[in-house]
C-alpha cells in the first residue's frame, strides 16, 4: 500500500527554527521530521512513498538523491573512475524503499496536491496519507483494519491535542458529522492526518490547485457520510513552533520519543 505524504507548504509558523529549507526537512535528532514519519510506516511494512513537492522541492530531492552519502560510511578514492571512487561500508537499512517525488506545485493547497498526484495511484484501491510535519504511536496495522471493516471512503485519525486545528464531530459509531477546520475552540477530536482513502476519494476532489483537502472536500465526505474517524489517544505531535521543535527534539535525544519504533 502506498503512502502519500504532503511535503509542499512554506511552513511560515516556524520559520524562527529554520527559514532556508522546507517545513517536512526540519530535522529531528539530525533527520528530517519527514524521514522520521516514513520511517514509522516502514516499521509497519509500508516502504512505498509518494512524496507531494512544492516549496523547496530541490531540496528535498537533493536529499534522497543524495541519501546513501549522507547517511553511510563511506570511503572515497579520488583517482578513480566515477563508478569505482566511493565505497561504501555500512549498510543502508532504508535500501527498499520506493520513494516518488512529484512536483505538485509551489501555491497548490492539500486537495490540489493530492489531485495531482492520482496517475501514480490509480492501480491503488487503497492508499495512505498523511503530512509532513508530524509524528505519531498510531497503530498503522489497526488503523488499516478499521478503514477495511466499515467501507467509507475516508478514515482520518482523530486525536486529542490543542484546539487549533480541525475539529471532528462524530456519532457512536464513529461516523463523521462535521469537520471545522481550525475552530476557536476545541473540546473533542481533531484532524490528527494518517489518513487511510479509498480510489473513491478522488470523487470529492474536483477542483484547481486552489483545492483545501480540510475544507469542502472534507464536508462533502461528511455530507455524503463517507469520511470515518479512528480515534488516538496516544502520542500524535505537530512541529508547528519552535518550542514544539525543542519538544519533539529532546525526546528524540532523551530515547524517550514514542514513534520510534526501529
Amino acid at each position: 500500500m502506498k503512502t502519500v505524504i504532503l511535503c509542499g507548504g512554506f511552513g511560515t509558523r516556524i520559520r524562527d527554527v529554520a527559514d532556508n529549507i522546507p517545513k517536512p526537512m526540519i530535522p529531528i535528532g539530525g533527520l528530517p521530521i519527514m524521514w522520521h514519519i516514513m520511517k514509522y510506516y516502514s516499521h509497519w511494512g509500508h516502504k512505498d512513498f509518494i512524496l507531494c513537492l512544492g516549496y523547496k522541492a530541490e531540496v528535498i530531492k537533493d536529499f534522497f538523491l543524495n541519501y546513501e552519502s549522507r547517511t553511510r560510511d563511506l570511503t572515497i578514492n579520488l583517482g578513480m573512475k566515477d563508478t569505482e571512487r566511493v565505497t561504501y561500508l555500512t549498510k543502508c537499512e532504508e535500501s527498499d524503499w520506493q520513494v516518488t517525488l512529484s512536483n505538485t506545485g509551489l501555491n497548490t493547497m492539500t486537495g490540489g496536491r493530492v489531485r495531482r498526484i492520482k496517475n501514480y495511484l490509480k492501480n491503488e484501491k487503497t492508499f495512505m496519507l498523511t503530512y509532513g510535519d508530524g509524528v505519531s504511536d498510531i497503530d498503522i496495522d489497526d488503523l488499516i483494519k478499521f478503514h477495511h471493516s466499515h467501507g467509507k471512503a475516508v478514515t482520518v485519525s482523530g486525536v486529542r491535542p490543542p484546539g487549533r486545528f480541525g475539529e471532528l464531530e462524530k456519532t457512536k459509531e464513529g461516523l463523521v458529522t462535521g469537520f471545522n477546520e481550525k475552530p476557536q475552540t476545541s473540546g473533542g477530536r481533531i484532524n490528527g492526518g494518517f489518513f487511510v482513502c479509498n480510489q473513491e476519494i478522488f470523487n470529492f476532489l474536483d477542483g484547481d490547485d486552489k483545492l483545501v483537502l480540510e475544507q469542502e472536500p472534507m464536508n462533502r465526505l461528511v455530507e455524503a457520510k463517507e469520511l470515518m474517524v479512528y480515534e488516538h489517544d496516544g502520542f500524535w505531535q505537530p512541529m508547528d513552533t519552535y518550542r514544539e521543535y525543542s519538544l519533539l527534539n529532546s525526546l528524540y535525544n532523551s530515547e524517550k520519543a514514542p514513534w520510534v519504533k526501529w
